[in-house]
């Protein structure tokens, strides 16, 4: 049974990987899955950004990057590539971080993920000393899988609670409005009318719950 599994932030300065000198040069934010190394040395990136053709022609220019391919849409677009770059959050996974995902912002990096275990937070801690610039920023337990969900104790269906969860990580709740109803259904995999519906359902029960 596993006793205690960490919820971690680190954040990674002074990296010279593609998609942290992309955002040096470019004020945009970058939302990447983990990276992927290749049996052929390569690391396959997978990210979304906002649709910026200067974005588009740093990576382009960057000779440690290959195969660029985007995908547009209205206001954001959906990138891959390969790079010849070692990434530091290999580093971080061979020591035990299981990341979830990656954001880049003015050349730095944040990365989220998992650890189960002290010790193996501290043996993640003494690898990412040896790299550039890495920091732990947030380190938490998370919830033990005996004690009821939100959506348990709210009468809210799973998938209700997904998608008030990803509203919140994107900003959809914050004022000004950071993200669109539309980038959270991306983010979901759904439709927006699906993503609208639901969030709209989880809201009414909520709120009956607390004011009726």
């Amino acid at each position: 049974m596993i006793d205690e599994c960490l919820a971690v932030e680190f954040e990674v300065g002074g990296d010279d990987c593609p998609l942290a000198a992309a955002t040096r040069a470019v004020d945009v934010r970058i939302d990447s899955r983990p990276p992927q190394l290749r049996e052929d040395g390569n690391v396959l990136l997978q990210f979304r950004a906002p649709s910026d053709p200067q974005l588009q022609e740093t990576l382009d220019s960057d000779d440690r990057v290959r195969y660029l391919h985007v995908s547009d849409s209205r206001s954001e677009a959906s990138y891959r590539c390969l790079s010849k770059h070692p990434c530091v959050v290999h580093e971080l996974v061979s020591a035990g971080c299981m990341v979830e995902s990656v954001q880049y912002e003015d050349g730095r990096a944040l990365v989220t993920g998992a650890v189960v275990g002290r010790d193996v937070l501290q043996g993640v801690m003494e690898r990412a000393g040896k790299t550039v610039g890495v920091k732990l920023r947030r380190a938490y337990q998370l919830q033990s899988q005996d004690e009821p969900s939100p959506s348990q104790q709210w009468d809210i269906t799973p998938k209700q609670e997904a998608c008030i969860r990803a509203a919140l990580e994107v900003g959809y709740f914050s004022i000004p409005r950071e993200a669109t109803a539309s980038e959270v259904a991306d983010r979901l995999g759904i439709s927006k009318s699906a993503f609208l519906e639901r969030l709209h359902r989880a809201q009414r029960t909520l709120f009956e719950q607390l004011f009726l």
